[in-house]
């Protein structure tokens, strides 16, 4: 046992997708598998049973993520090592720590891919992930993600990353004046600070809270600041809310003068990870590969409330470079590799409110495979 220790993007990039869309197909490990995930082998995969895979359209705040058994689904060592480029905007994150623990515990290289994390934004990400520079985006379907596909790039949302664990209140956070409650507050006409600004996928769960607030995303006043200074903005006055993650809602929580009006929905991931089209065509069995690592580690390391593991804490501070108190802060995430049906339509549909995107909505089709983590679970369609 191995154990243990935007739119001016797409217009950059546009020149680049006719090259991207000529490579040509590499080697396959697997007689049975073809360029591309629609005619592909499925075969049952031990210890991946019935919980490895759960109806997309259950949006049940509380349902159970699927799982497998720990150390399931076991590596496939592809017949030749492939380099990996993931692209991600941060390595000093809670949400990245799945993908740090399967490189540092040798789950991808259990596969024979030799896989590097590279810190990009995502629209510094995008034109490399067209044109096949990097592999994978560790992000979300941002807006200039869906305007990317809308001009012409081959990029699809494969896997999820999590949802927020009970108890979390990572999300909008406003000024509650003279004694007012959360149930009382109106949102319209107030200004929001927040770092990424419209476009981000914040705008899905933001549209929900304001809509029981008297608010919509077209009425309110956007204020983009950095990281650290959007809690010293809302504290001052500088704007009326804010949408402050973990751990620094933990700030302003239980005190007087602050109302937590609502956050990601649980149960739905929002981002995860994104490939182009070399994993997703070109090279699907290191595409399966990456996602069967990934996988592994969730049900390794992640299946439940992993911050109850005090030596598991500590060595996540270490490699995520976190203190440890501050991880010990917040809830454990739900970390959880799948995609509910018709998350891209709603965040779609929020980034138009905002004025972020145009035009009639990309179909799921266009946005969505889930064939790749079916397979490294051995589910078939």
């Amino acid at each position: 046992m191995r154990r243990r220790t935007c739119g001016a993007a797409v217009v950059a990039v546009a020149a680049l997708l006719a090259s991207a869309a000529c490579s040509s197909s590499p080697y396959s490990d697997d007689a049975g598998a073809k360029a591309g995930t629609g005619n592909r082998t499925i075969r049952p995969v031990d210890g991946c049973g019935k919980t490895a895979w759960t109806d997309p359209a259950d949006l049940a705040p509380g349902r159970t993520p699927a799982r497998c058994e720990p150390l399931a689904p076991s590596a496939r060592p592809l017949a030749k090592t492939r380099k990996i480029t993931i692209a991600t905007g941060t390595l000093n994150a809670e949400y990245v720590a799945p993908l740090e623990v399967a490189l540092d515990k040798g789950e991808f290289k259990a596969e024979g891919l030799d896989v590097t994390l590279k810190v990009l934004p995502t629209p510094d990400a995008l034109p490399l992930l067209a044109k096949g520079d990097v592999d994978a985006l560790w992000a979300a379907p941002e807006a200039a993600v869906m305007n990317g596909v809308r001009g012409g790039f081959d990029i699809k949302w494969v896997a999820g990353n999590f949802s927020p664990g009970p108890g979390s209140k990572s999300g909008l956070w406003v000024r509650a004046k003279d004694g007012a409650t959360a149930a009382s507050v109106r949102m319209s006409g107030r200004t929001l600070g927040t770092m990424i600004g419209k476009g981000s996928v914040i705008a899905y769960p933001l549209q929900k809270a304001l809509a029981k607030h008297g608010g919509g995303l077209d009425e309110i006043q956007y204020r983009q600041l950095g990281s650290a200074d959007v809690l010293t903005a809302l504290r001052n006055g500088g704007v009326d809310s804010a949408w402050l993650l973990d751990p620094i809602w933990r700030k302003v929580d239980g005190t007087a003068g602050y109302a937590f009006l609502g956050g990601q929905p649980q149960g739905e991931p929002l981002g995860g990870m994104l490939y182009g089209r070399t994993l997703l065509h070109d090279d699907v069995d290191a595409g399966v590969a990456l996602l069967r690592a990934y996988i592994r580690t969730v049900n390794t390391y992640f299946a439940s409330d992993y911050k109850k593991d005090e030596t598991f804490v500590t060595y996540l501070s270490k490699l995520l470079k976190i203190d440890k108190a501050v991880l010990e802060a917040t809830p454990s995430l739900r970390m959880d590799w799948e995609i509910r049906k018709g998350t891209t339509s709603r965040l779609q549909a929020a980034y138009r409110a905002q004025g972020a995107t145009q035009g009639a909505a990309l179909p799921e089709a266009r946005t969505v495979d889930r064939a790749l983590y079916g397979e490294a679970v051995g589910h078939a369609p």
